[in-house]
């Protein structure tokens, strides 16, 4: 664990330059994990949170403003069969 985070959530957002960015991604990763945390199974919670942290950093250019990207990355965690 580093500065709060699992690593494991730190390395998606990588690829993220802007440190406004990284923020945001972050934000929105928290703020989507309250919303989808009752729905994960137990036992599985800290490899669904990567999972989510990863669509987070998929779509965190793409979105408009946080509320944007939490609101698609919870659609995205969600549409997985």
């Amino acid at each position: 664990m580093t500065d709060g985070q699992p690593l494991g959530e730190r390395m998606p957002f990588s690829t993220l330059r802007d440190p406004a960015d990284v923020a945001r991604a972050h934000a929105a990763l928290d703020r989507a994990w309250d919303i989808v945390k009752q729905t994960v199974r137990v036992g599985y919670e800290a490899s669904e949170r990567e999972r989510l942290a990863y669509i987070v950093a998929a779509m965190a250019l793409a979105a408009d403003d946080e509320d944007d990207l939490t609101h698609r990355a919870v659609e995205k965690f969600r549409s997985r069969p």
